[in-house]
């Protein structure tokens, strides 16, 4: 009886590290997501050299 509590234990304290962990993963995510998106929008879209002259015959 008491391995199988022991067993439960365990099983919980892995779930509760897993989810943790995932936490820990989006936040960084979330993070990583806010830095390029403030980064896109401070630079401004990139123009091509091609759109400042016009076409030859």
């Amino acid at each position: 009886m008491f391995e199988f509590e022991s067993q439960q234990a365990r099983t919980a304290e892995l779930l509760r590290q897993a989810d943790h962990q995932r936490l820990v993963r989006e936040a960084q995510q979330a993070r990583k997501q806010e830095r390029r998106a403030a980064k896109d929008a401070a630079e401004g879209p990139v123009k091509s050299p091609r759109d400042h002259f016009g076409r030859a015959a």
